[in-house]
């Protein structure tokens, strides 16, 4: 199976992509003795700009796209070169993936000092940067200096959900050739979830109906039981809202759930993060210098401290981001029973009880508790206090 076969569901994105690492296999270089071939040009470039909605596999297209470029056979998906790169351990590609809030400066200076130097195993260096709509300023001013005078062997990917100025600088993506990928279909989906992970027929195919067209989504819902229990606390949400304190204990609910698979993603991972940097530092070391290896310890224990609490804030986010897709869903599909309209649903599942919430409220309550789970989404990334923002919406859900 090529590189190729990851990149679920988007046909027309893999065609472009397969010519241009078709084309970028015959690039001459600066350096390269004149055998005759001619110069190669139009078709490869050294920025890419993948955009599209949440779960479409941006940085998976790039990351094939990667291995397609390092490949001798442009993707083949067995030799050392693909599986390396889509492994995330070539030696010529970098992947940047935030795991705090944002991507700071000295991140991207480090990264593209690095692969402003010749490939040492394959022809190109590649650069993916994963969420690149979390870069902040300085990080961004960085990044384009190199993307508008590039080495000749670098490519840089760029991963984030839209061109919008608020996701990606007009001044980046100008310099970008773009890649739109789609939301893929349940049907591409399930097939995946049956061929690549095992996962019987009707649990695929439930999964990739409720995903929302998010492939993670619908791997984690298929193959995690606390992840469909805590769908269904979501979706319980708004017939538990019957009087103010049900709606503060609802909030309350979501708050713990979120928190409670923020520390358990951060239990581990934290520990022996710990753990290594102590004995990286020589911990338990006695003798001369051991007062200045100690003061070198603490700051960096200080360090790794805020980058897992920035780490923490963000799964916490993310927890409650995911539950508030799930409630928009719910509330849009409301709407558009209560309107008539014929759209695939959202919650297939919940057929019934949404048909009873369409006849219980009016279309236009409908729209506000709609509006009043997106201002939510919007507060939350606009650095609102979590506990606030979720008692808001609670409230507004409530009166409608």
């Amino acid at each position: 199976m090529s590189v190729w076969s990851q990149v679920v569901g988007q046909p027309a994105a893999v065609e472009e992509l397969q010519a241009a690492a078709a084309h970028a296999a015959r690039v001459r270089f600066s350096g390269d003795p004149d055998d005759g071939t001619p110069a190669v040009s139009g078709a490869m470039t050294h920025s890419w700009l993948f955009t599209g909605p949440p779960g479409s596999g941006r940085s998976v297209a790039a990351r094939a796209f990667a291995a397609a470029l390092e490949c001798p056979d442009q993707g083949c998906g067995t030799c050392a070169a693909c599986r390396t790169v889509m492994a995330g351990t070539h030696a010529d590609v970098r992947e940047i993936v935030p795991e705090g809030l944002s991507i700071k400066v000295d991140e991207i200076r480090a990264t593209i000092n690095i692969a402003a130097r010749r490939p040492t195993t394959a022809r190109w260096q590649v650069v993916i940067i994963e969420d690149a709509d979390r870069l902040v300023e300085q990080a961004s001013n960085a990044l384009l200096k190199s993307v508008e005078e590039p080495s000749e062997h670098t490519v840089f990917l760029l991963c984030c959900p839209s061109e919008h100025p608020d996701d990606i600088s007009v001044t980046i993506r100008s310099r970008c050739r773009v890649v739109r990928l789609r939301t893929p279909a349940p049907d591409a989906i399930a097939a995946v979830l049956v061929e690549r992970d095992g996962v019987d027929e009707q649990t695929a195919a439930w999964a990739a109906s409720v995903c929302g067209g998010h492939i993670g989504r619908a791997r984690r819902l298929a193959r995690i039981p606390e992840a469909r229990e805590e769908r269904d606390a979501v979706l319980a949400l708004p017939r538990a809202l019957q009087s103010p304190a049900d709606a503060f204990a609802a909030s309350d609910a979501m708050m713990g759930a979120a928190d409670s698979e923020a520390a358990a993603l951060a239990a581990t991972r934290d520990e022996s993060e710990r753990e290594e940097l102590a004995v990286s530092l020589g911990a338990g070391g006695t003798g001369k210098g051991t007062a200045q290896a100690q003061r070198s310890a603490r700051a960096a224990e200080k360090d790794l401290e805020k980058k897992q609490k920035s780490r923490t804030t963000r799964n916490r986010r993310d927890a409650l981001d995911r539950a508030l897709v799930d409630l928009a869903g719910y509330y849009r599909d409301v709407l558009v029973r209560g309107v008539g309209a014929s759209v695939t649903s959202t919650h297939p599942d919940r057929a019934t009880e949404i048909g009873a919430a369409a006849r219980d409220s009016t279309p236009e309550s409908s729209l506000r508790r709609l509006e009043a789970v997106l201002a939510c989404r919007d507060a939350l990334g606009a650095n609102v206090k979590p506990e606030i923002a979720i008692d808001a919406l609670v409230t507004a859900l409530r009166s409608g």
